[in-house]
This record gives C-alpha cells, sequence and structure tokens, in this order.
C-alpha cells in the first residue's frame, strides 16, 4: 500500500485518508461519490493537487470502512469530523466536492471551531427529487452489477462531451477492476444524499467561503450553486465563481481551479 495512505481508529469506525504536501497549515479535501475509492489513485491525486501541496499539509479523506447499511450525508459528516479531530488536526482548511461539498458544509455548521476557511465545489446544500433522480439511475445499474455501464454513465454526468470520449476507453478498462464490495459501498453512499438539506443552516457558517460552480453541471445543475450562493451573498470572505464548458467536474477540468482555491486560502 501507498505509505502516504493513513487510517485513524476511533471509537466508532475505521477511516482512511491519503497524506502528503508540505506546508505548515492544514487542508483537509473531501472528494465526491465515486465507483471506487480515490485512494486507489493516490499518486494521480497528489499530482492534480501539486500547487497546493507546496504549501499545505493534505489530508485526502475517504469515508468510513465499515459502511453501515444506511449511512446518511450528515452521519459522513459527523464521521468525517471525528477522525479530523483523531488526527489532531485542528483550524483546518476545508475543500469539499459535489457529496464531498454537502458533508463539507455540514462540518463547518455544526463544528464552527474546526473549519478556518471553507471552499465548496460543484455542492448543493439541498438534494431534490430530480437531483437523486441521477443518483437513483447509477444505483439501480450498482444493484444489477453493471459496472461498465455505471461507469459510462457516471462519466457521460461528470464530464463535457470531448472529455468524455477522450477518458470513454479508461472508463471501460477501469470498470473491469469493480469489486461487489464497491458497488455494495457506491449504492449506500449515493443513497445516503437522499432528503440532504442543509440550506436553511448556511447563515450558521461563520467562515470565509469560496463557492465554485458550473451553468452546464448535469448532475447537481448550476441553480444548485446559485442557492447557496443567495444564502451567503453580502457577508465578509464570500466570493462565488461559476465556470462553463467543463461540467459537474469542473474541479478536475478547469485549468485555474487549483490556483483560484490556492488564492483564496493564502488571502487574508
Amino acid at each position: 500500500m501507498n505509505t502516504a495512505i493513513k487510517t485513524v481508529k476511533t471509537n466508532n469506525f475505521t477511516m482512511q485518508y491519503l497524506e502528503f504536501g508540505k506546508g505548515p497549515e492544514p487542508l483537509v479535501i473531501l472528494p465526491g461519490i465515486s465507483v471506487q475509492s480515490v485512494l486507489g489513485s493516490a499518486q494521480s491525486v497528489k499530482g492534480a493537487y501539486r500547487l497546493l501541496a507546496g504549501h499545505y499539509k493534505i489530508c485526502l479523506f475517504d469515508r468510513r470502512a465499515d459502511l453501515p447499511p444506511e449511512y446518511s450525508v450528515y452521519d459522513m459528516a459527523r464521521d468525517t469530523a471525528e477522525a479530523i479531530e483523531a488526527i489532531g488536526l485542528d483550524r483546518v482548511n476545508l475543500f469539499g466536492v459535489s457529496q464531498g461539498g454537502m458533508i463539507a458544509m455540514k462540518i463547518a455548521i455544526d463544528h464552527p471551531q474546526l473549519v478556518k476557511k471553507l471552499v465548496l465545489g460543484s455542492t448543493s446544500a439541498r438534494i431534490t427529487d430530480e437531483q437523486f433522480h441521477s443518483l437513483d439511475q447509477w444505483t439501480a445499474l450498482a444493484k444489477e452489477g453493471k459496472a461498465t455501464e455505471l461507469y459510462h454513465a457516471f462519466g457521460k454526468a461528470l464530464f463535457p462531451e470531448a472529455a468524455y470520449e477522450q477518458f470513454r476507453e479508461m472508463l471501460t478498462e477501469t470498470a473491469k477492476t469493480v469489486t461487489e464490495e464497491d458497488l455494495r459501498r457506491f449504492m449506500i453512499l449515493a443513497n445516503g444524499t437522499q432528503h440532504f438539506d442543509v440550506h436553511d443552516d448556511l447563515t450558521k457558517i461563520s467562515c470565509p467561503v469560496l463557492l465554485m460552480g458550473s451553468e452546464d453541471d448535469r448532475v447537481l445543475g448550476a441553480e444548485a450553486s446559485r442557492q447557496i450562493a443567495e444564502k451567503l451573498e453580502g457577508r465578509p470572505g464570500f466570493i462565488f465563481h461559476m465556470y462553463n464548458g467543463y461540467g459537474h467536474a469542473a474541479y478536475d477540468m478547469a485549468p485555474d481551479y487549483k490556483q483560484r482555491i490556492l488564492d483564496f486560502l493564502l488571502n487574508d
């Protein structure tokens, strides 16, 4: 196993996380839902965040290892906050995308003392029936064991068409490595977003916030980002930026995305 992948054990669960970077301050990254854990692509993750790793000690957390049959985003936020504190971190810069952004918002609401600055990407403060429809379609494919179809449905939703075509063969090959346990975990995590709603509690977030969304987000929609912005608009330290042309996965596709995060974090 990659030595950068570590395990934190609490009285309630075990959770793995990827640690890298040289900076004195902690930056905690919470990825979105994926068919397989992003920790399996640790080297790619480290490469993607090398700009930030030059300034921060980065800890990218997976979800807990022993998922119960039902596991809501609220549960994920509770456990992630516990894991962050268990490894001795305090006043962290917190960056969450998609479902990870939902977890990050809930942590910032419930544990304001834990979060110094908050970065949110392609996320939503409340999951509507329409938004959950895509997730429901994905879980149906996972339940049927159709890993290849799931990976392609996932890719089509996350990436712009040109990028999806570029990744098509890679998605097919990666799907061959998917296990029954991967599919089981994916279903639990996807179902955990249903009924998530912290919209009315967003004003409880006390730290500076950088929010980035996408006009062509085919997973959660552009309106999800705008609704968060409406609740946080006008407060000190709030920055809002919308991309267009990079899809839901703008956090991976937009060339200036990491620089925007760095500028926000370094600006006092």
